[in-house]
């Protein structure tokens, strides 16, 4: 068992280290590393994971259990919603509405930054960032201004507030699944605040950082053309999909893919009036459905099962022991150690992985320590998610960020986004770890 733990260790090491050099080909590393620990576990019946020492075991245990399947479905069905969303033109249409209504450019480029956040609390942080791209680039042509700050402001935005909802982003997600948290859990629990207003605070100091900043695009006031709606039912569906999420929290069920089911057949009946009531071919249908973002989930199944595997060895109560080991049962250096290691790591790495393997290790951690798990927990999840915008490749949604400048003629050189996204990055870190310390310490 001790030498099994112990390979598992370093295909989970080796797996790491692939996944950041050659970040195209993630998916192939991950599945890669998760048929290795299947076949394994079959080799080794009872080894890998214990519980039984039927070979067919490892198999139906890895598809079955170990996979959050509750996840896959909550991304696959608010994936499709969101893409739809966006056809719709709706969200452009509420920012035109916010350009016109604004006294001066700054803040105008301040309530746009603001509603790019408070749309990827719903929507998936690039799909957010694609459809605010084209409105931030106009409204940077009309004032002859290079766009490139206004695009990091864009994927810095909408990356932290992807973080406050359980439908925002996948980190959420897989700490919903971890922790046991229903959509209303992000807003309140134990009664007290939680998630949701910890991360506003990051938005309320953002959203002063950046009118600061950009203050010197100028105070007159632009007129812009509002854009026509599709179709206001995408919204509709939005609207139920949260709405839905938040009165199946009050429902106790042991049925534990019940907020999957319903966003993913939310989805479907998206597809469905996309195709009877927009009059969408087949073809058409297919490329919607094929533009989803297949490589998270894909990346996502091989994370899991990995993970998992880790986890069922021991590997991860051990790691545990020794973080418990360095903080000498201090509470507020366990906070900061993983706050800041979070931040750092996921400025680099993708936060997926990271997250999955350290949710069990930070919630150890602060039972072991007799503290309430939440503190270290969220720890965990602002580091890991606000670290992201750290450096232009912490975050998909800054990748993306990045190729619209450089296809609009402004490449974006590190120094540019080190300019804006640091002190950013830090702001929203530091009053967000304050508020969570001040709710959640004691």
């Amino acid at each position: 068992m001790q030498a099994l733990k112990y390979v598992v260790l370093a295909i989970a090491i080796l797996m790491y280290l692939l996944v950041i050099l050659f970040q195209e080909k993630k998916v192939w590393f991950t599945s890669c590393a998760a048929l290795i620990v299947i076949i394994l576990g079959i080799i080794f019946p009872g080894r890998i994971f214990p519980g039984s020492s039927t070979r067919i075991y490892a198999f139906t245990h890895s598809f079955f259990q170990i996979i959050n399947w509750n996840v896959i479905m909550i991304y696959l069905g608010s994936m499709t919603i969101a893409a739809l969303f966006l056809y719709s033109n709706v969200p452009a249409r509420i920012a035109d509405g916010i350009i016109s209504s604004s006294k001066n450019t700054g803040i105008a480029i301040v309530f746009i930054l603001a509603m790019t956040g408070i749309i990827s609390i719903f929507v998936e942080n690039v799909a957010t960032v694609l459809v605010m791209a084209p409105i931030a680039l106009a409204l940077c042509k009309k004032l002859d201004k290079n766009p490139t700050y206004f695009m990091i402001g864009l994927a810095v935005m909408s990356n932290m507030e992807g973080t406050a909802t359980l439908v925002g982003d996948p980190p959420s997600m897989i700490f919903a699944a971890y922790a046991g948290y229903n959509f209303n859990n992000f807003f309140f629990h134990q009664g007290r605040l939680s998630i949701f207003f910890i991360i506003q605070a990051g938005l309320i100091v953002g959203c002063i950082y950046f009118y600061f900043f950009f203050a010197k695009f100028g105070k007159q006031k632009i007129d812009v053309e509002k854009t026509p709606v599709i179709s206001w039912v995408p919204f509709i569906i939005l609207i139920v999909m949260i709405a839905g999420l938040a009165g199946v929290s009050f429902i106790n069920t042991d049925f534990a893919y019940l907020s999957g089911l319903y966003v993913f057949v939310l989805g479907l009946v998206s597809i469905v009036w996309y195709r009877v009531s927009q009059k969408k071919s087949g073809s058409e249908i297919k490329e919607l459905i094929t533009g989803l973002d297949w490589e998270t989930i894909f990346f996502l199944l091989g994370i899991f099962i990995v993970v998992g595997a880790i986890q069922e060895t021991g590997l991860l109560e051990d790691f545990a022991g020794f973080l418990a080991g360095v903080c000498g049962g201090s509470k507020l250096l366990g906070f900061m150690i993983i706050l800041i290691v979070s931040v750092a790591i996921s400025g680099f790495v993708d936060n997926v992985p990271y997250i999955i393997a350290m949710l069990p290790v930070a919630g150890s951690l602060a039972v072991n320590m007799g503290l309430n798990k939440e503190l270290f927990m969220f720890a965990l999840l602002i580091g890991s998610c606000l670290g992201g915008n750290l450096t232009p490749f912490g975050a998909s949604a800054n990748v993306v960020s990045m190729g619209i400048v450089k296809k609009e003629g402004y490449p974006m050189k590190f120094g540019d986004w080190l300019k804006v996204a640091a002190p950013f990055t830090v702001l929203t870190t530091a009053v967000s770890a304050l508020v969570l310390w001040l709710l959640w310490s004691r």
